[in-house]
């Protein structure tokens, strides 16, 4: 995925990385090791006559009038294609002058090095103060061959200030523009290092089978997987909001600072090692990557300077607000959900579930009666208007996960008898998937059910079943044939935990010290017929669909609990080593809720899901285990008083946050089930 998400993005990254592969760039950045200035000059050419450096320069001054994103799809998709020579540069400078001098390759200097030494006909330069415009023959310029083979900088001497024009920026804002830029570059630096270690494992054979099928590069593909998603994601969204609120420019600014240029040299350093040997050759391209990735981060700024001023916009207040444009889709449908929320939130509080059952908005993307069969944007449109007034919706719990399989699969009879009581909170739900020998992996279950007259007689063990002590009802797999294949055989009950006879349910005490799970014992506990969902023997495609349900969300302006928690505790002041780290969680924080924008938008474009949400899940509980152990961190040795309910509490979180990377498959299953299912490493 790229940064671009509509269909125009979509197309403009597509057509500009074939039009770049076929330029040839990475072959062009070895022969400007020989020979810079005739090679940078060609490609710039060719860059010049394909509209790209002046995609986003107004069409007043000749330009195509594009957006900042426009620009940074079209940069992410030369980086991908290591095009060579100055363009990064032209393009910071074309955005802040809102163009360029006719024929102009002008180099920006930002602390001691000039971009683009040998090309540049002008320099953008801060001179005594002030940003000027400085011709070429005002300043003396020292090119080196540094570190990007694919680029060349130098020094700088200024021999006349007073030859250039002065312009009208300042120091952040030219910083801030780089950084948005080159967050787009880092982007298409990351992809390609992504694409060519998942290519290579697999073909590549070692000990007799494709190393993809190794689990140890397997996961090292579906973290390089969680990096460059959060690196796309960081330089769409600062392009995206590039030129509008400065505050919450400024603020998507030092995200991508913090994330995106330590994720690209990641990537790239990951590239390497899936190549192995091959990739330490200076023949192999991956080092011309890893070249740029590091040149990026070094011309950008510290990370950790971003992540303190990002502790410091967040203990001001500032969160990172995406607005999702609707296109007008929304302006057919607002006025009759508003005033249906605004009818919700008169009513007193316990009488509000009833109203969200009533009109449908407690799950909206269900079908009529149940819902309202909500698209896309209706969902959006009444998430919006719930949050404008201040209306929760109510959590469903594990029926959030029972119902949907009852809707899909069920009968009208099990329609009628669960589905509304469910969404009114009438009924409460387990579920009794997990066994102490088949966490993750449910088809190994052993849990069996007998055919009997009427029914099922269900015999075995559950474990890690949330309010199974208080539960009405469970929804059970149970093993029916136990001859059939592995994930054949097995059948979706719903068991009634009240009135069965043959249930014990045993509090499971955790490492908080608290029981929130249980272990449940079935001993013959009779299931009717009726009481089947779907076919017998097929309840696994009805546990998938169980686990896949999902619905449209919109994004929440929030950091995670722990996060806030962290910000709170850095107002009140901690060290300066603590508020960079308190930042760096802020930044991840931020980059899990873009995740989450980022796969509404694919949904409002009518597009299937991304590799966003996949990996939103793998950084999302990072976050809230990382976030909670920063928490007690930043209380350091007062954690051993356990002096107040809050300190109580924040241990107790991060005790508790420890289940997350368990919980609903491991870390390690959902990273194998990540290389396998989206980048397609084989099994």
């Amino acid at each position: 995925m790229s940064i671009g998400i509509s269909d125009e993005h979509v197309e403009l990254a597509s057509s500009l990385r074939k039009w770049a592969s076929d330029l040839k760039g990475r072959e062009l950045a070895r022969a400007a090791e020989d020979d810079p200035g005739e090679t940078f000059a060609s490609a710039w050419g060719a860059l010049v006559e394909m509209g790209v450096p002046a995609i986003g320069v107004p069409e007043s001054a000749g330009g195509g009038g594009g957006t900042t994103l426009d620009v940074a799809v079209a940069l992410e998709a030369c980086a991908h294609e290591l095009v060579p020579g100055p363009l990064l540069g032209p393009a910071v400078a074309a955005a802040l002058l809102d163009g360029l001098p006719e024929d102009a390759v002008v180099g920006l200097v930002l602390g001691e090095v000039v971009w683009d030494a040998p090309s540049a006909t002008h320099v953008l330069a801060e001179v005594d103060g002030r940003w000027r415009l400085l011709p070429r023959g005002a300043v003396e310029l020292s090119p080196v061959l540094g570190l990007d083979l694919s680029r060349r900088f130098g020094g700088l001497r200024v021999l006349d200030p007073a030859a250039g024009d002065p312009v009208d920026v300042t120091t952040g804002l030219v910083r801030r523009t780089a950084v948005t830029l080159a967050a787009a570059e880092a982007a298409g630096v990351a992809r390609w290092c992504l694409a060519t270690a998942v290519e290579y494992a697999k073909v590549r054979e070692q000990f007799g089978q494709k190393i993809g099928r190794f689990q140890a590069i397997k996961h090292l593909c579906a973290e390089m997987l969680e990096t460059a998603e959060s690196v796309t994601a960081t330089a769409w969204d600062v392009a995206a909001v590039a030129g509008g609120d400065e505050e919450q420019w400024a603020f998507a600014a030092d995200v991508a600072a913090a994330i995106a240029f330590d994720g690209a040299v990641a990537v790239a350093k990951a590239c390497i090692q899936v190549l192995g040997g091959i990739g330490f050759t200076f023949e192999h391209d991956a080092h011309l990557y890893l070249r740029r990735a590091l040149t990026l981060r070094a011309l950008v700024g510290d990370r950790d300077e971003a992540a303190e001023r990002l502790t410091a916009a967040a203990v001001s207040g500032v969160r990172r607000r995406v607005e999702l444009d609707l296109e007008g889709r929304d302006e057919p449908l607002r006025a009759e959900v508003r005033e249906n929320v605004e009818r919700i939130a008169a009513l007193p509080e316990d009488e509000q579930r009833a109203a969200f059952v009533e009109t449908g908005y407690l799950a909206p993307h269900w079908p009529a009666p149940y819902g309202v069969g909500a698209d896309p944007v209706a969902q959006i449109v009444i998430d919006q208007e719930l949050a404008r007034a201040g209306v929760a919706r109510p959590d469903i719990v594990i029926a959030g996960w029972a119902v949907p399989t009852i809707l899909e699969h069920g009968t009208d009879e099990q329609r009628e008898r669960f589905v509304r009581p469910s969404l009114l909170g009438d009924l409460v739900w387990c579920q009794l998937f997990s066994e102490p020998g088949a966490g993750s992996d449910l088809a190994s279950l052993r849990t069996k059910a007998e055919k009997v007259d009427g029914g099922w007689r269900l015999t075995g063990q559950k474990v890690w079943n949330s309010v199974a002590e208080r539960a009405d009802w469970g929804i059970c797999l149970a093993r029916t044939n136990p001859e059939a294949k592995k994930h054949q055989g097995i059948t979706y009950f719903l068991v009634d935990m009240r009135n069965s006879d043959g249930i014990e349910v045993r509090p499971l005490r955790e490492i908080t010290g608290k029981a929130l799970f249980n272990e449940v014992f079935l001993d013959e506990v009779f299931v009717p017929d009726d009481l089947v969902v779907g076919d017998v023997d097929d309840g696994w495609k009805l546990a998938r669909t169980t686990l896949a349900n999902e619905r449209v969300a919109m994004g929440s302006t929030r950091l995670s609990q722990s996060v806030e928690r962290a910000v709170g505790i850095a107002g009140d002041g901690v060290t300066a080593a603590q508020r960079v780290r308190v930042g760096h969680a802020v930044a991840l924080s931020t980059v899990c809720s873009l995740l989450g924008v980022r796969s509404t938008m694919r949904s409002l474009a009518g597009q299937g899901p991304g590799a966003e949400s996949s990996v939103a899940k793998l950084l999302g509980v990072r976050n809230r285990q990382d976030g909670a152990e920063l928490v007690v961190e930043l209380h350091g040795d007062r954690i051993l008083l356990d002096a107040d309910d809050r300190l109580t509490a924040d241990v107790w979180e991060l005790l508790n946050t420890r289940c997350l990377s368990i919980a609903g498959g491991t870390t390690q299953i959902l990273r194998n089930v990540a290389g396998e299912r989206i980048l397609g490493l084989p099994r």
